[in-house]
């Protein structure tokens, strides 16, 4: 529970520069996995940790796909700041 309150505080307070905003997100999706371990644990089921073990393999996917709009986006516009996508239309 922590550890998501520390994220969704991160993302809240970290409005600047959109690659910080991502960090907070890697950790939201770490509480995630540790929720589904801990109740796996303790309802002696073993679908909560084939779940965990699929959450890493999204957060890579994740950061993968994350890091390269970063990049595109700094090639395109020269910054990564928060001010300057919110005129992005798709």
């Amino acid at each position: 529970m922590i550890i998501s309150i520390l994220g969704i505080q991160g993302i809240l307070l970290n409005r600047r520069n959109i690659l910080i905003m991502s960090m907070p997100i890697e950790s939201m999706l770490l509480a995630v996995n540790l929720n589904f371990l801990v109740f796996s644990v303790s309802l002696d089921d073993m679908m909560g940790q084939s779940f965990a073990s699929l959450v890493p393999t999204v957060a890579a996917a994740e950061s993968a796909i994350g890091l390269a709009i970063f990049v595109i986006t700094f090639r395109v516009r020269g910054t990564i700041a928060v001010e300057s996508i919110n005129c992005i239309q798709g």
